[in-house]
């Protein structure tokens, strides 16, 4: 059985890279438990059986839990044929922690990684391939231009890690951006010290105007006027480390 290529997939096929991908998880021996996002012809789930886990893939392509079915007959019954962003990881491994691993599909993988922040309490640890400007927001610090919500989220709770860059002919067909892995190790301690509700408010809000100075998006934040006059009000998004948006945060949580 040869397996449709859906539209606008991009198939990685050099066995180098994926064995690399592989290899790049750290807490494979805490915690044994791995799922793989979008196997599709399984060129990373190979190097995955390999290993000594309990591997689950979650693939919401017919044709590719057909193919994945058929060519490893071991993982037929640890298939979820579901989108990632619909399935309950609570009920993945019966509520136990577990590795998150893939070659992300570009156009959901900001909403895959905020669905692993929702769910930090399950996953120490991601690998994961994103395309090259997405792996390079997640993972930048305060002053650069691409520094985001994203980042400022993502590094709060993980240590963000960018391992290589993953050229345009390791894919059938090739995409037109350039690629990139990336892991996340989820971080003993936070780096802030305030809600992480509110924080994730905080700066959502600072980044919708990142041009203006944080006085003029938050005032509608702040009852208590005064506050403004504190020269962190004076800055703009991008200038603000996670820990200097945790202070801002508790700023204005205290003042409300």
């Amino acid at each position: 059985m040869k397996a449709k290529k859906s539209f606008g997939q991009h198939f990685l096929v050099q066995d180098s890279i994926a064995s690399n991908i592989a290899d790049s998880l750290t807490m494979d021996q805490e915690t044994k438990r791995v799922l793989e996002i979008g196997p599709g012809m399984g060129m990373l789930t190979k190097f995955l059986l390999k290993k000594d886990y309990q591997l689950k893939v979650v693939e919401a392509d017919r044709d590719m839990v057909q193919y994945i079915g058929l060519h490893y007959p071991t993982l037929k019954d640890h298939i979820i044929a579901e989108d990632f962003l619909k399935v309950n990881l609570t009920q993945v491994f019966g509520g136990e922690t577990f590795c998150l691993i893939g070659n992300f599909p570009y156009n959901i993988s900001s909403q895959i990684i905020f669905r692993t922040l929702e769910h930090m309490d399950l996953i120490p640890e991601m690998v994961g391939m994103f395309q090259l400007e997405m792996a390079e927001r997640v993972a930048t610090k305060e002053g650069s231009k691409t520094y985001g919500v994203i980042s400022v989220l993502t590094q709060a709770l993980y240590d963000v890690e960018f391992l290589f860059k993953v050229k345009k002919g390791s894919f059938n067909p090739p995409p037109k951006v350039e690629s990139a892995v990336i892991r996340l190790s989820r971080r003993e301690t936070p780096r802030i010290d305030c809600s992480y509700k509110t924080f994730r408010t905080v700066v959502k809000l600072s980044f919708s105007q990142r041009r203006k100075m944080l006085r003029n998006t938050l005032r509608g934040m702040v009852r208590n006027k005064e506050i403004l006059d504190d020269p962190i009000f004076s800055k703009r998004p991008e200038m603000l480390s996670v820990e200097e948006f945790s202070d801002l945060t508790k700023l204005i949580i205290e003042h409300k």
